[in-house]
């Protein structure tokens, strides 16, 4: 299910993490347990694990945080060597535990278990001919219409070819983690919008949405699921068989995992996100450097972008000094309660506080990874001039966003993006800022590796990989015509 809502400071936020594992003569729960934290960052509004016994399945599926949706004894109570994980925050779908996930149901073929990353943009469409069919529906999300059309296909198919032919009927962005009785599956969407890897441990395999939750249970990341692809993961962890389902003339890769979702220590798409992050940043100085006497990141989101443009600067001779000059309050969450708008301005600085003397009488260049409604940018930057800052210029590690994400983002409506209806020189303006730069979409094209048409740039460009209503494409595609199951 796709999953973001806006962060306390008005940033784009996570959206979904997915695990699998199966194991040979151990329970899979603890392993999924660690796995999911491994993806916090991905999800804060709910957390689930299902796992199977070779007999019956067995679930905790609980609303909050990882630590605090399970106990020992829930841990203990989950037995069997294969099983799914989820954490999920919510963009499609209601803010309740009908919603969590992994979803489940339970039909004549056996019992079936499903994790969602991504947003499919047929949902609506699926869900009123399959509830014209007598499908009955539990929650408004998109999960729940992917888990009823497979059902349904693996009542006349066999286990792969019931997911191509689901596959072939849903539109939009998802990387699935699947368990059919003790069967673990993983799936990508054909553009490859969303990641998901393959991983192998000492007494199995694992699927996940980034390798840091593989490194997490001392495994070894064997590489990244391609576009369209199929993995099952054999039964007690004897190995892996994949299936080339769909085939794409060319993916759509979603860059902001690389500039801000996943974690800087994955490794997505043959990237390393923690390089692929400092590269921007050199970038960044390449396109729109700006001499200034100390560069420091937003945290988190800025670090790495922060320190490639330090580098790069310089290389080039600059005396910028590199700081961390803003420190941030880990204690305030995302469901900190601002009901005026004094309180909303404070928000800032109960989050940041700036170090006084890394700012005070000095030029400042911050960089942070994107501005969305600018309302942070423009209250960071007043509050290192209330610090006694002479200048404070802005650089950002991604181009404007001008359009929303489909895909399972937050990004906001174009109402809310500041850079919808505003040049940049007009944004600079309304936060306040000296100078401000975006990085160009070359640049992170350049610095994947890739070819700006192998990229999802939705966002930054209102050309979207997926025919979705009212908006423009970026390619020849066409959603599936559902008027009943098609091979």
């Amino acid at each position: 299910m796709s999953c973001g809502r806006d962060g306390d400071l008005g940033g784009p936020t996570e959206k979904c993490g997915v695990v699998g594992a199966s194991l040979a003569g151990r329970d899979a729960a603890r392993p999924l347990y660690y796995s999911l934290y491994a993806l916090q960052h991905r999800g804060q509004e709910s957390a689930g694990i299902v796992t199977h016994d070779g007999f019956q399945q067995h679930d905790h599926v609980s609303m909050g945080l990882v630590g605090d949706a399970f106990t020992e004894a829930d841990i203990d109570g989950l037995k069997g060597s294969a099983g799914i994980g989820h954490v999920r925050y919510p963009t499609a779908g209601s803010v309740d535990k009908s919603c969590a996930q992994p979803f489940t149901v339970s039909f004549k073929s056996g019992s079936l278990a499903l994790s969602h990353n991504g947003n499919l943009v047929n949902s609506d469409e699926i869900r009123d001919e399959l509830a014209g069919k007598g499908h009955a529906f539990t929650s408004d999300g998109d999960t729940e219409v992917i888990a009823h059309d497979l059902a349904r296909n693996l009542l006349e198919e066999d286990l792969v070819r019931a997911v191509k032919r689901t596959m072939n009927r849903i539109h939009g962005s998802y990387s699935l983690a699947i368990m059919h009785d003790e069967t673990v599956l993983g799936v990508r969407d054909p553009e490859g919008n969303r990641p998901l890897v393959i991983g192998e441990v000492e007494d199995g395999y694992v699927i996940a949405s980034e390798s840091s939750a593989i490194d997490t249970i001392d495994g070894e990341l064997v590489r990244d699921v391609r576009p369209g692809e199929l993995v099952v993961l054999r039964p007690d962890g004897e190995g892996y068989d994949t299936y080339q389902l769909v085939e794409r003339d060319r993916p759509a890769h979603c860059f902001f995992e690389h500039v801000y979702f996943a974690r800087p220590d994955s490794v997505i798409d043959d990237n390393l996100v923690y390089e692929v992050r400092r590269e921007l940043g050199r970038k960044l100085w390449e396109e729109s450097g700006i001499e200034s006497d100390v560069v420091m990141p937003v945290p988190d989101s800025g670090r790495a972008f922060a320190s490639g443009y330090a580098e790069a600067a310089q290389e080039d001779g600059s005396n910028v000094e590199f700081a961390e000059g803003l420190m941030k309050n880990r204690y305030v969450g995302r469901t900190f309660i601002m009901p005026t708008q004094d309180e909303r301005e404070r928000a800032v600085r109960l989050k940041l506080n700036p170090i006084k003397s890394t700012v005070e009488g000095r030029t400042v260049t911050i960089i942070d990874d994107s501005i969305v409604r600018g309302t942070t940018s423009t209250q960071l930057v007043r509050l290192l001039k209330d610090c006694g800052a002479e200048e404070v210029h802005m650089r950002i590690g991604a181009p404007p966003i001008i359009a929303p994400c489909y895909m399972g983002i937050n990004m906001a409506t174009r109402e809310e993006l500041i850079a919808s209806d505003k040049s940049v020189e007009e944004i600079r303006e309304a936060i306040s800022a000296d100078s401000l730069a975006y990085l160009s979409k070359e640049a992170i094209a350049d610095a994947l590796s890739v070819s700006q048409s192998d990229l999802c740039l939705g966002c930054v460009t209102g050309e979207y990989p997926y025919d979705i209503d009212d908006e423009e494409t970026d390619r020849d595609v066409t959603r599936p015509v559902i008027d009943g199951a098609s091979d």
